[in-house]
């Protein structure tokens, strides 16, 4: 991975250890942390585990990607999706069940990476990508809002002070991270105030422990695997999808390259720990991840202290921590979806240069996802919607030309398109059986078979002009096409 010229080692000597950049990474990685905690809160409340569970996961998540993940500055940590998916498992059969599923996920995305999992995101449509990083930036928005409904009318106007805070300060200084200085400023005035207002302590109890490694106490039978296996196969792949997607989002807003890979067994790794440790998995967190990256940070530093100061907030300075008014943490969040949301893709004229075929998977893309609160549902469907489209689109591609021979026995069909099941289904009403010669050439040159599909639409063709007395010669097959028609032509119907 290419790094810009002031992050670049210098005789040897990480990038990280410049004191500048470890500055930035550091500054980065205590955002990062406060943003975490009442996150982590809320989705241990979800998955309906204590929120120390939440919040242990988000510590070994986040120290275990920095060292085996494959994008550097990327957060991991405990996440709705992942709370999403093992609530029924947690609520049903306790918490032990929970960690051995998280160390079963974990192993399941280690093999997934081996098997090459991370090619498929070569599959991913531009429109899915934009309607993914669209619909994340509504879902970090409305997260927002139960802290700000029912709540005392002080907490509106420090939204307003910590939001000014974070678009002034950038413009007079980037020394400093304008949301840490927002959180600190908003911090020392409400206490100093004793103004009343929900703070971070307000959300859940925090630890004031370490976490103990330790092996799942479930019993080790073929009885729990069966209960265990199928949240952990699901929390394998919305992991990966989520990561992934995260990994390419940054990919593109650093201008680097990331090892896909990497990240997967990475990932992998990171949820084993963290099921030893008595956590409740995650994967990637894209509104950390951006919080991480929009303050200037590029490197593993800032993941790694992001998961070590998250450990010493809660448990050395809970108390302190507990004061932080959430007011401060929702305006980080609100800026990070406004910096999120791809605002150009939903402007008049690119909607208007824009096929309505991509505007059509980007809005299923954010619809669904929004709707149904996961990522990787809307990226599956959006994905879906994107092939269905594109398979259509391509039908329409092929025709199917004819001439006759002047001596009026023999008939030329030449067919030019892609042939496929969308496109091949209506091959078969493109000929002319009653009225043709006695020999008819169906000429392929500028066509390709894709698919059996394909093949049994010639064979019902030729079957058709046989019954007639038509002998059929088909001709210019490529070497893909024709192997493939060889191999299946006649065998893909039984006798009746």
């Amino acid at each position: 991975m290419s790094l810009p010229a002031a992050l670049r080692p210098k005789l040897g000597r990480p990038a990280w250890l410049s004191p500048r950049i470890l500055r930035t990474e550091a500054l980065s990685g205590l955002v990062v942390a406060l943003a975490l905690i009442p996150e982590a809160v809320s989705f241990s409340i979800i998955a309906g585990v204590d929120p120390r569970i939440g919040l242990f996961a988000s510590f070994t998540m986040a120290v275990a990607i920095a060292f085996t993940g494959g994008r550097p500055a990327m957060i991991s940590a405990a996440t709705g999706a992942i709370a999403l998916v093992v609530a029924p498992l947690a609520r049903e059969y306790g918490v032990e069940y929970l960690f051995a599923a998280v160390v079963l996920g974990g192993l399941l995305q280690v093999l997934l990476a081996g098997a090459g999992v991370a090619r498929l995101m070569r599959f991913l449509p531009r429109s899915v990508m934009v309607g993914f990083v669209n619909a994340l930036a509504i879902l970090i928005f409305t997260a927002q809002l139960p802290y700000l409904i029912d709540v005392p009318w002080q907490v509106y106007p420090l939204l307003a002070v910590g939001l000014a805070i974070m678009v002034g300060l950038p413009k007079l200084t980037k020394a400093i991270p304008a949301p840490l200085v927002a959180i600190i400023v908003l911090t020392i005035f409400t206490v100093s105030a004793g103004i009343a207002v929900p703070t971070v302590g307000d959300q859940g109890e925090l630890p004031d422990s370490l976490p103990i490694l330790g092996i799942p106490a479930v019993p080790f039978t073929f009885e729990t695997l069966t209960i265990i296996a199928p949240y952990a196969f699901a929390m394998a792949l919305v992991g990966l999808m989520e990561s992934l997607m995260t990994a390419k989002l940054v990919d593109d807003i650093t201008d680097t390259h990331s090892d896909k890979t990497r990240e997967s067994w990475g990932q992998g790794i990171a949820n084993i720990v963290t099921g030893f440790f008595g956590g409740m998995g995650g994967c990637a967190m894209i509104g950390q991840t951006m919080i991480n990256v929009k303050s200037g940070a590029r490197t593993r530093a800032s993941t790694f202290l992001a998961g070590v100061f998250l450990l010493i907030l809660v448990v050395a300075l809970g108390q302190i921590v507990g004061l932080i008014p959430m007011a401060a943490l929702v305006g980080v969040m609100i800026m990070v979806a406004v910096g999120t949301f791809d605002w150009h893709s939903i402007h008049p004229k690119t909607l208007v240069r824009m096929p309505k075929s991509e505007t059509t998977v980007m809005v299923a893309t954010v619809g669904v996802t929004v709707a149904t609160h996961n990522l990787a549902i809307g990226v599956v469907v959006g994905v879906l919607v994107a092939m269905v489209l594109f398979a259509r689109r391509v039908a329409h591609l092929v025709s199917v030309e004819s001439v006759l021979d002047p001596d009026g026995t023999t008939k030329i069909y030449h067919v030019t398109g892609q042939l496929f099941f969308a496109s091949s289904n209506d091959l078969v009403f493109q000929f002319d059986y009653a009225n043709d010669p006695s020999e008819v050439v169906i000429d392929l040159s500028d066509a390709h078979i894709w698919d059996a599909s394909t093949v049994a639409s010639l064979d019902a063709i030729t079957t058709k002009y046989e019954a007639r007395g038509t002998t059929v010669t088909i001709t210019g097959m490529n070497d893909d096409s024709e192997k493939r028609h060889a191999t299946l032509a006649g065998n893909l119907t039984g006798a009746h």
